[in-house]
């Protein structure tokens, strides 16, 4: 590019009007000049070329993305992973940083066409950039104002509950896919009279041949219509309609009719907009999971932030996003799990906040980590084998959960509190040498 080339891509911040454009955060390896670098991704993810040959014009000032600030953070003896001999470009690599903003007019409210344009062909195919990862997104209120977000958000969430000042508990019904639908039901139905909120589907059952998911969601639906019957508080029965996109509403209307009251959805592997879809046409909350995430997300220098990867599910409309919780069976450091953390919960203008779910391997004994690193109750904890694998059974399991909720709500500690509460010692007895 020449000097006057590389200047149309780069615009002075007190110029900029912010309501038109978003905000994208990125870090990169180049050969070569880094100012010519952040031209070529700016120019990749939006004009390309810029004017017909011939034809005095610009399509810069209009339609490209442009460079708010650059940071060259230093040498590197080499690309962070290994470029194959014939695609690599060679000479000095350096570490960059930079921030982009992107008219969002060039996609709308759309959200596969967001994606098109900041993950895909232009800024990862870009010249001299083979190793580039989206840190971060930012949205203006007038891009926010056209989506409609989660439905009922942490706060819809709690008034359907009933359950305010403590955070909502979740299970994952165990075994995971194995059970039919009676013998599930049953762990199920103990999970709530044990104390939980909402007992789930776990994210790989949906509707095989040997838990079909019309059967399942009715015996799961009236076993939580019977528990809030007998514990005079309200449940949710979390149902996983994760299909093919063209099955989804069918499986929605099936699985609420039934008496499922809240639906899973697997976010990335059916799509934000066919989540966006369904948040449209139900009428119950919807929560999502993170398989796909973690292919894009894991690599430090390389792919999507999966802090980006939430606030999109946000933006999509789910109310409660599951994700890589704390401790190291989840390979996420905690700094990220709380990245996440913050997306769901952060300031996004008119878009409600999103319940964080943080989870992995959870179970009584690591409840007080998690709340105290989130700093608030504003948080779901999501037990499998530590409510299911209880050796008291998931009415134990669930028990022993709320035992440790007390105890910290108390300031007690918790060996002490489970003196007086065999679920609760019995959870530390089975679980504490891993926990």
């Amino acid at each position: 590019m020449t000097p006057d080339d590389l200047s149309g891509f780069f615009v002075d911040p007190a110029t900029l009007r912010r309501d038109e454009h978003i905000l994208l955060d990125y870090s990169f390896e180049c050969v070569g000049d880094p100012r010519e670098a952040a031209a070529h991704l700016c120019s990749e993810q939006s004009t390309a070329q810029w004017r017909r040959i011939g034809v005095d014009e610009d399509f810069r000032p209009r339609f490209a993305a442009k460079v708010l600030d650059l940071q060259v953070e230093g040498r590197l003896d080499g690309f962070s992973y290994p470029i194959p001999a014939s695609t690599a470009p060679t000479g000095e690599v350096r570490a960059c940083r930079v921030r982009i903003a992107h008219p969002h007019a060039n996609f709308g409210p759309r959200i596969p066409n967001l994606l098109s344009a900041v993950c895909g062909e232009g800024p990862f195919f870009c010249p001299g950039i083979p190793i580039l990862k989206l840190l971060d997104i930012h949205f203006p209120d007038a891009y926010l104002s056209q989506f409609e977000g989660p439905k009922f958000g942490i706060d819809g969430l709690r008034e359907r509950l009933q359950a305010y000042d403590r955070p909502i508990f979740f299970g994952v019904i165990k075994p995971n896919i194995g059970l039919p639908p009676e013998p599930f039901c049953e762990a199920g139905y103990q999970s709530w009279l044990g104390g939980l909120d909402i007992a789930k589907d776990d994210e790989m059952l949906a509707d095989p041949d040997w838990s079909p998911l019309a059967e399942r969601t009715a015996l799961l639906g009236a076993a939580r219509q019977r528990a809030e019957r007998e514990t005079g508080t309200p449940k949710i029965y979390l149902a996983n309609i994760t299909d093919e996109v063209d099955r989804l509403l069918e499986l929605h209307d099936t699985a609420v009719a039934n008496g499922a009251n809240a639906l899973l959805l697997n976010a990335l592997p059916v799509g934000l907009s066919a989540a966006r879809m369904v948040r449209r046409h139900t009428q119950v909350p919807l929560i999502a999971h993170f398989p796909f995430i973690a292919a894009f997300s894991r690599l430090e220098h390389y792919g999507v932030h999966a802090r980006v990867m939430t606030k999109l599910q946000r933006l999509a409309g789910f109310d409660a996003i599951i994700m890589p919780g704390f401790g190291p069976r989840m390979f996420t450091p905690e700094e990220e799990v709380m990245q996440c953390v913050d997306a769901c919960l952060a300031d996004m203008g008119p878009i409600r906040r999103s319940l964080p779910v943080p989870g992995g391997s959870d179970w009584a004994g690591t409840l007080a980590g998690v709340h105290a690193r989130i700093g608030s109750a504003d948080f779901g904890f999501v037990p499998g084998r530590g409510v299911f694998g209880h050796p008291h059974g998931p009415r134990g399991g669930a028990a022993s959960v709320r035992q440790a909720w007390d105890a910290i709500a108390r300031g007690i500690p918790l060996a002490e509190h489970a003196r007086h509460h065999p679920e609760l010692q019995a959870a530390l007895d089975a679980f504490g040498a891993k926990g």
